[in-house]
């Protein structure tokens, strides 16, 4: 949406000094602002993005967001081209309400434990068979990557589709008071970020604040409800809106039935209102499945036709590391989904490599989960034993409380001489990769923090590099 520094200084109630220019758009990162850019000169923990006001000027930026005291004492050659106001990040996330309100088209919010990239990935790909969408890049789902997404709206588009993650209490609520969205999507409810919550009832309570600040200014809201999740079905009660549910129960709006899934992708039936639709989904996993339920769902309350909806999510393609399958000489499989990491995501990535059709050898990489607090080693276990009991051939675990899910794996009958703890994601990847037979499948998985696409890399060149070792085996 075209606005000058003028247009966003009077938006921000703020003074503007004399050189008007068209801002062709907006960063909070003076490392990769292109021309035109506005930049926003972010204070963080780490860092202060008034440091990096005249690298971004620089290199070509309409201008700045700038903190009062900075503007005071900038040079008079880039006080025309500054915006003083008292905090910039509150700045751009009004900005970003202002923009979202003067386009004023319908917006869909996507939250959840897990799956809510994938769904809103999903969700875009149904509607975009029908409609011009915007959404959210990768995962620009906070406080600074919400308005950053808002602030992309243009006339053009005719629906909006965006993630709301958070770390704490009262973070959903205030950015759907940014995005102001008609339409929420909860996809599930899991123990993470419990370094910071002191239960899941707590993390429920969380996530409901979407449901209850939806907009309702074109009407009735709508919230679309995982019906399998007792605490995600339970926030119907005293929403008054309109509510959609999804699932595998009988009593979804949308229920999944004949469901088959291979490592190719899944088949599956949809029995919704207006609606009996097979599917096919190139993506495996019972959760993938569920997270196409929940697109379908609010597809086809954009009236989108059941073929166009079948056509896209045939189409799909993920975004990278999330449940990706990579084959390599040999054959060897690897399903690289290492982008993150909670208890719940483990337990759906382990029953997608039990049911993989075909694998010779079952062996999980397995890094660390991040930010699970005092829980931490109680639910290391947990998939450590979920790993023993689904008989793998080798469990080799990454970092940290890594190392609980070898003592869980051992306790619940996986032989200790087939189990491997590195305190690296590089040692790891080596001993992987010495143990890798043709027909092996390999499930790579942990948080962003264990940097486990390492392992990745090093098991792509070194197989890839080794096909006549696999040929002298067979």
């Amino acid at each position: 949406m075209e606005l000058t520094l003028g247009d966003i200084a009077a938006l921000l109630n703020t003074r503007h000094g004399t050189q008007e220019r068209v801002v062709a758009g907006y960063s909070i990162d003076s490392r990769s602002i292109r021309p035109e850019q506005l930049f926003f000169a972010m204070r963080g923990p780490r860092f202060d993005g008034h440091d990096f006001v005249t690298q971004a000027i620089g290199r070509g930026a309409a201008g700045a967001v700038v903190e009062q005291p900075f503007y005071d004492q900038a040079p008079p050659e880039l006080t025309p081209i500054l915006l003083a106001v008292q905090s910039p990040l509150e700045a751009l996330q009004h900005l970003g309400r202002c923009v979202r309100r003067k386009w004023g088209g319908p917006l869909v919010a996507v939250t959840g434990s897990t799956g809510k990239s994938t769904t809103k990935e999903m969700l875009a790909a149904l509607l975009g068979s029908r409609f011009s969408v915007h959404k959210s890049a990768g995962n620009l789902n906070n406080c600074y990557g919400l308005p950053l997404t808002l602030l992309g709206l243009e006339p053009e588009h005719d629906v909006a589709v965006v993630e709301l993650a958070m770390s704490a209490a009262g973070e959903i609520a205030h950015l759907a008071r940014i995005a102001e969205p008609e339409t929420g999507v909860v996809t599930n409810v899991a123990p993470v970020h419990l370094q910071f919550f002191d239960s899941v009832e707590s993390i429920a309570q969380a996530k409901r604040e979407l449901v209850d600040n939806l907009s309702s200014r074109a009407g009735p809201p709508t919230a679309v409800l995982n019906y399998d999740d007792p605490r995600v079905r339970g926030f119907a009660k005293g929403f008054e809106g309109k509510v959609v549910t999804f699932g595998f129960g009988a009593g979804a709006d949308f229920q999944a039935q004949a469901v088959k899934r291979g490592g190719s992708g899944s088949e599956f039936r949809v029995i919704g209102p207006n609606l009996q639709t097979d599917f096919l989904l190139p993506l495996s996993g019972r959760h993938n499945v569920q997270n196409a339920l929940a697109a379908i769902a609010v597809a086809s309350s954009f009236d989108v036709p059941p073929l166009e909806m079948r056509r896209s999510l045939v189409e799909f393609q993920n975004m990278p590391q999330r449940g990706e399958s990579i084959t390599l000489p040999g054959p060897v499989t690897i399903i690289n989904d290492c982008y993150n990491s909670n208890p719940q995501a483990m337990e759906c990535m382990l029953e997608t490599l039990r049911t993989w059709p075909g694998a010779r050898r079952r062996i999980v990489v397995a890094g660390e989960m991040l930010e699970l607090g005092p829980q931490s080693p109680r639910l290391h276990r947990e998939i450590g034993r979920r790993c023993g009991e689904n008989n793998l051939s080798w469990l080799i675990a990454v970092q940290g409380d890594a190392k609980f899910f070898v003592e869980g794996a051992v306790a619940a009958g996986s032989p200790p001489e087939c189990t491997r703890f590195f305190p690296e994601p590089q040692d790891a990847g080596e001993f992987c990769r010495s143990l890798l037979e043709p027909g092996d499948v390999v499930l790579v998985k942990g948080s962003r923090g264990v940097r486990l696409e390492t392992v990745i890399e090093i098991l792509r060149e070194g197989v890839e590099g080794q096909e006549s070792r696999f040929e002298s085996r067979t």
